[in-house]
């Protein structure tokens, strides 16, 4: 007489364990997502918002990978464990082909869907702030022309070790850039030496200057207030020096502050690295070789850097 063993079914323990973590982790990583949107300095470009949800959305994924991950480790750890002197190898598990296809699956969907979302994003950025390079003696029509849309520029964004300065098509020029809230402006890049950065936390962008090249670039300020700009590439010894504000305003009031500059005299402007220097040099210029800065921009309005910024 033969018998056979009866099958065993599904494990519904088992299911109702790993589907309440799955619900655990995907609150959870719906409470990171939500709360990465707090890491943030305000958002104050039309552009801050797609890239913080971008962000939002990578930040949940990756919990909830990290998470499952590190949920699995530990519950091996605590109920699967081999015996303390157990020295034999684990069951060959293999051929479980349900499995494979899953695990290969939910990556790849999850890459796509990320890639999708970035593409998507960029797209966007791009119509919002279009950005265009040029080499140093291009055409000026075609730089003027370079954003048809933009309301405010082109202005001029110059980029040194260790200053910035700002010039606007009525002559003007300043250490620190003023812009009108709610209208898009058109920046005209370059650097006068080395590679810098242009990048401003607060409207989430950034766009490298090369030297020998002029780039066009536009962005829309959202919300008036003081947000620091910071040159994010390493341009020399005292490139975390190299930092200015952005000043969003009333359209009133950024016309006003044109006509108060247009006539002041010109000035030295910001030179936050020559401190450092001067203090380098009285040491007995010790250290990593380095260069003197460039001369303080001549400027009509020098700005205030003891007034705090908002971000």
């Amino acid at each position: 007489m033969t018998s056979t063993a009866p099958k065993s079914g599904p494990n519904l323990g088992a299911i109702v364990i790993i589907g309440i973590a799955v619900a655990i982790n995907l609150v959870i990583a719906k409470a990171m997502a939500t709360w990465s949107y707090s890491w943030f300095p305000p958002q104050a470009s039309s552009a801050a918002a797609y890239v913080d949800d971008l962000f939002a959305l990578e930040t949940g994924i990756g919990s909830f990978i990290f998470l499952g991950c590190t949920g699995v480790m530990g519950w091996v750890l605590l109920f699967n464990r081999a015996g303390k002197y157990d020295e034999s190898d684990g069951a060959p598990i293999e051929g479980n082909t349900k499995l494979e296809i899953i695990w290969t699956v939910i990556p790849l969907l999850l890459v796509f869907a990320i890639a999708f979302t970035s593409m998507k994003v960029n797209d966007t950025l791009n119509a919002l702030g279009p950005k265009q390079k040029y080499a140093i003696g291009a055409d000026t029509s075609a730089l003027l022309s370079a954003d048809p849309m933009a309301q405010v520029g082109p202005i001029q964004v110059i980029a040194r070790q260790w200053s910035w300065e700002f010039r606007y098509p009525d002559g003007v020029r300043s250490s620190e850039l003023h812009l009108p809230i709610d209208q898009r402006v058109n920046l005209q890049l370059q650097s006068e030496d080395v590679i810098h950065s242009f990048y401003v936390p607060a409207f989430r962008l950034k766009q490298d200057i090369v030297p020998g090249s002029l780039i066009s670039y536009s962005l829309t300020p959202t919300r008036e207030g003081r947000f620091r700009l910071r040159d994010a590439m390493f341009s020399g010894a005292y490139m975390s020096v190299n930092q200015s504000n952005v000043i969003v305003e009333s359209e009133q009031a950024y016309s006003d502050w044109l006509k108060r500059s247009a006539k002041q005299a010109l000035q030295p402007g910001l030179d936050p690295g020559r401190t450092l220097y001067d203090r380098r040099i009285a040491r007995g210029d010790k250290g990593w070789a380095t260069v003197p800065p460039a001369p303080a921009p001549m400027v009509n309005d020098p700005g205030d850097p003891s007034i705090p910024h908002d971000a």
